[in-house]
Parts: structure tokens; C-alpha cells; sequence
């Protein structure tokens, strides 16, 4: 008699994690190079019911059903976010596949779409908050300056291109599926590779891929669908109260 309030439960935990999953998308479509979320969920291996009772013991299979709906996986969505031109020197945006790779003060290598990029007390092309920027020997860039120029490649120059002083680097890898997210638009993975043309626009960023009528919709109907489990278990609940109660005196 219980089972309708493993349905329930399932209902609302599976809501209130797809929730999650629409607010942090919300909360980061102004974010440069972000991409957004998707959540998935799975049912429990079915139950089998059977009709049971008869003298010879002989079990009819009448059905089968799961009990309760988990958490899956929660995609990230790689697809390509629109360039907006900002005119600002260090912007960057990668259009197609790749990554921007940021070293750590520990030494930890994080990549990101963000082009969002400035400089660092020493003059070293930095990413604000996270880290210097590598070229494509994997190493920090040296500026001192934003007076610079740059091409579709990432070759930056200063003197209208008579000094160069390196190429920003853009990492690809065999699989952005197995990459790992770590919020706020960074990732770690293995295996990461310098891409052989890369295509990057000058004083532009990536916008966030997120579609904010989308996530407006996606919320609306997870909060309706949570709403409605609340109310379910509720009258389930009271239901189960007169079945303990009144059905049991009689």
C-alpha cells in the first residue's frame, strides 16, 4: 500500500535536482564561455508483480513497474555560444572546439572557454581569480602590456606586429564528454592537445550558451511538477491515516 509514496518521493528529489541543475544554468547566462547543463534521470531495475494465492502456488506474471526515478548524469552542453565584439585588448573567443588552459598557483591546469583575460601583477596574460594563461608550449605568456594585436591564430604582436610575443594556446580533446566540470566554467580533463588551426576572434568573448526562455520554461515546469507531488503526498498521506484508522476498526 506504501509503494505510491516511493513514486512521490521519487517525484519530488528528481524535481528539486533538476531545479538545481535550471537555477545554476540561470544564474551563469551572463557568464563569458559558459555551457550550460542538462539533467537526466533513470528508474530503478523494475518489479515484478505477480498473482499469487492459488493452491497450486503457481505464479502469474501480471506486470511490472519501478518504484522510484534517480539521478542519471548531468550533461554539459558543448555547442558554440554567439561571439559579442567588447573591443577590449585581452578579450579572446574560440570559435569551434577547444579550450583556453589556465595554470593554477599549485601548478594545476584547469580549461575554459572564457576569454575574459587580463594581466597579472608581473605583466603575464592571466585569467582574473584563476590563473596565467599557457601558450601553446604550455607555457605563461609574458605581455607587460595591452597595447597588442592579435590574429585569427592567437599570435599576439605589439608594433602593429613587428614583436612577437607568443600565441595563445587552445587545447582540444579526444572526448569533451569525459572532461570533468568544476563550476563556474572550468574543467579538467586528460589527454589535452594543442589544436593544429584554431580559429579565434580578437576583442570578442564567447557568450554562455544558455537559453534563457528555455531555462524560464524548464523551471516553471519543475516547480508546477514539485508542487504537485508535495499536494499528492499530502491527500496520499491522509488517505493511509483513514485506512489505519477506520478501515482497521472494522
Amino acid at each position: 500500500m506504501f509503494k505510491g509514496f516511493y513514486n512521490l518521493t521519487s517525484g519530488m528529489v528528481t524535481q528539486q535536482q533538476h531545479l538545481n541543475v535550471v537555477g545554476n544554468n540561470l544564474v551563469n547566462v551572463s557568464t563569458a564561455g559558459f555551457k550550460g547543463s542538462r539533467y537526466t534521470a533513470t528508474t530503478f531495475d523494475d518489479v515484478m508483480y505477480a498473482r499469487v494465492g492459488n493452491e497450486e502456488k503457481i505464479y502469474t506474471e501480471i506486470g511490472r513497474q519501478s518504484y522510484i526515478r534517480a539521478n542519471s548524469e548531468i550533461y554539459v552542453d558543448y555547442s558554440q555560444g554567439v561571439p559579442e565584439p567588447t573591443n577590449i585588448p585581452l578579450d579572446f573567443a574560440i570559435v569551434g572546439d577547444g579550450f583556453f588552459a589556465v595554470q593554477q598557483e599549485g601548478g594545476d591546469i584547469v580549461y575554459t572557454r572564457a576569454g575574459s583575460f587580463s594581466l597579472d601583477d608581473e605583466g603575464y596574460l592571466c585569467f582574473p581569480g584563476a590563473g596565467r594563461v599557457l601558450d601553446v608550449n604550455g607555457q605563461p605568456i609574458l605581455l607587460e602590456t595591452d597595447k597588442i594585436t592579435a590574429d585569427e591564430q592567437g599570435v599576439i604582436t605589439i608594433n602593429n606586429g613587428g614583436n612577437y610575443l607568443g600565441q595563445l594556446g587552445v587545447y582540444v580533446f579526444p572526448d569533451n564528454g569525459e572532461l570533468e566540470h568544476l563550476g563556474e566554467g572550468f574543467f579538467t580533463g586528460q589527454g589535452a592537445q594543442v589544436a593544429d588551426n584554431p580559429n579565434l576572434l580578437w576583442k570578442y568573448v564567447e557568450r554562455s550558451n544558455v537559453e534563457l526562455i528555455k531555462q524560464m520554461t524548464d523551471m516553471i515546469t519543475c516547480q508546477r511538477a514539485l508542487q504537485s507531488c508535495a499536494s499528492v503526498t499530502k491527500m496520499y498521506d491522509e488517505v493511509m491515516g483513514h485506512a489505519a484508522s477506520d478501515i482497521g476498526r472494522m
